[in-house]
């Protein structure tokens, strides 16, 4: 029976943080503090510990996605995150739906994504007795959470779920964990006053910004290194301000990608493991390293010790304890991307431009690579994929990738020129990220287009949510990258195991007939078929496609650096 008077009091009620109407139980304070951050989509999975929020739910707007597997609730969650800029909401029940969501908290905490994971704990009479379902979610998740809650008064679920998504969105934005007991959830709740507690936010030393400004004037061959921060800072416009106003190249880690568009004249390509050549020998030469919103992770750096080493290094990073982790900077600067670009730039007045000799001297050393890549491109294969895509699919796209060789065939030959348009797992590298984490782009951005590039082992990891995107009508794209291998660990056999496949030879369905069981479409492509007439069937399909492209089964991604090895070693050896 639907609950008139409730409804007739929601109906009044002002959504805002002066709190009129007051919840009578512990669920309706969650659902309000919900609505109160904004929140429009959150997505889970229900289960008996978690039931009486469920049941608050449909007295409320807000829209609950209903996934097959609460990893993937976590993913979508991060996937809406990445591609809005908001925190991203999912829930489960205890047991095993809290434990499912772990991956997921981890994949957001390494990225810093901001998220709020909602779990139901058994009842407080019942905790520590091992009881059905009961398990320590906040002990096994502490690793990879920002923060994590257990709220065993209902007074504090609103002030506290509001916490909850101030800590996600604040400082180094990730994941927090909101472990409620069921009975918790149906007691009744008094007080839902909101404690305005607040982070401090780290300064903006004004000397270091200064010194920063001074060694980009001096430098004759400087690089600016841009990291994922500077999308979660939304400092795109800062980044190229900065790279305009001194002539400095610019380079993006994987999760940068997409922050300066690829046709920018001053951006030269991506470095690392599988980056280009001749940026990890752009990084070895430089003499000034501007390196914002990123962490020098160990594929970028190789050998740490041997890395940019002839450079100064500035290095800007909102979280502190960054600030000499791996490459000891020569200005370190705590602060957002944003307010420190713009920090920077107001000590540039007059500047000359140094380094026309240096960007001459870079784009003669590409030369080699786009010779290569003209001529050695095949009529059939991943680099064709990406370009069809590109080229079909326009200007709009975004591009969500999972794990693995075709991830990276995606950074190297997709052509981003749109702002936040590249979404993929790179600190945890999570197989089996991209579908669910592109129905969050998908519910965030319902009119633009969304392709998903994955290989036949990431894609089989969580299939099952073609059940949600047939269920909610969802407008994504899929092209699978099918070499019959777990493609990277094979080619890593390959090189260093002397081609001993082991466990690496990978069946799946056929893609086309597994579309065709939930309602929806798909294509097979094999050797010598026509991708662009694929890709554009797939673009013209109302709602999801399919397209399942067999490639050759040792198809390898060029250059690759051996961990502990440095960039100007990788390049004498394999390059």
């Amino acid at each position: 029976m639907e609950n008139t008077a409730h409804k007739a009091d929601f109906d009044a009620f002002d959504h805002t943080p002066a709190i009129e109407y007051k919840p009578r139980t512990g669920s309706e304070a969650m659902c309000e503090a919900l609505l109160d951050e904004g929140v429009e989509h959150m997505f889970g999975y229900p289960g008996g510990a978690i039931m009486p929020f469920y049941d608050a739910l449909p007295d409320y707007p807000l829209k609950h996605v209903l996934t097959r597997h609460e990893q993937a609730a976590a993913h979508a969650a991060d996937g809406y995150a990445r591609a809005t800029g908001e925190v991203g909401v999912c829930v489960a029940t205890s047991g095993p739906g809290a434990t499912n969501l772990v991956t997921g908290l981890a994949t957001a905490m390494m990225d810093s994504v901001p998220m709020v994971a909602i779990t139901g704990q058994v009842g407080r009479p019942a905790m520590g007795k091992d009881s059905f379902q009961e398990t320590n979610v906040m002990g096994m998740a502490l690793p990879f959470t920002k923060h994590s809650f257990l709220v065993e008064d209902p007074d504090e679920l609103y002030p506290t779920i509001r916490r909850a998504f101030q800590i996600a969105r604040s400082g180094r934005p990730g994941p927090v964990l909101v472990d409620i007991p069921k009975d918790v959830q149906f007691a009744a709740c008094n007080d839902n006053g909101y404690r305005r507690l607040r982070e401090a936010e780290p300064p903006v030393a004004g000397p270091g910004l200064e010194a920063a400004a001074l060694l980009l004037k001096k430098a004759k061959k400087p690089i600016i290194l841009a990291g994922h921060g500077i999308t979660l800072s939304g400092a795109e416009r800062e980044l190229i301000r900065l790279a305009e106003k001194t002539g400095t190249p610019v380079v993006t880690t994987l999760l940068g990608l997409s922050a300066i568009p690829n046709d920018h004249p001053l951006y030269i390509g991506w470095p690392g493991m599988h980056g280009q050549a001749s940026v990890n020998r752009a990084i070895d030469k430089c003499d000034l390293l501007f390196a914002v919103g990123m962490r020098f992770d160990d594929r970028i750096t190789g050998n740490a010790e041997k890395f940019a080493p002839n450079a100064k290094v500035i290095h800007i990073d909102v979280d502190p304890s960054e600030l000499g982790k791996v490459v000891k900077p020569t200005v370190g600067i705590a602060a957002d991307a944003r307010d420190a670009m713009r920090g920077v730039l107001a000590h540039l007045h007059e500047v000359e431009d140094n380094c026309a000799d240096w960007r001459a001297e870079i784009r003669k050393s590409q030369e080699p690579e786009k010779m290569h890549e003209e001529t050695a491109r095949p009529e059939y294969g991943p680099i064709r994929i990406m370009d069809a895509i590109k080229a079909i699919a326009g200007e709009e796209v975004r591009l969500v990738t999972d794990v693995g060789q075709h991830q990276m065939w995606s950074a190297q030959f997709f052509k981003f020129t749109k702002k936040n348009s590249h979404i993929t797992s790179g600190g945890l590298g999570t197989m089996g990220f991209a579908l669910p984490a592109a129905m969050g782009v998908a519910f965030a951005y319902p009119d633009e287009p969304v392709w998903v590039v994955a290989g036949d082992g990431g894609i089989q990891m969580n299939i099952q949510e073609l059940a949600t995107i047939r269920d909610m009508g969802l407008n994504i794209k899929v092209a699978i990258l099918n070499n019959g291998y777990l493609g990277m660990v094979r080619q890593w056999q390959q090189f260093f195991h002397n081609r001993r496949y082991s466990s690496t030879p990978m069946t799946g369905p056929d893609y086309e007939i597994f579309a065709a069981a939930y309602g929806l479409a798909g294509k097979t492509v094999h050797p010598g078929g026509d991708i662009e007439e694929a890709v554009k069937w797939a673009n013209e399909t109302e709602g999801f496609a399919i397209v399942d492209f067999h490639i050759d089964s040792e198809a390898n991604v060029y250059p690759m650096i051996p961990s502990g090895m440095s960039v100007a070693e990788m390049i004498e050896e394999h390059v």
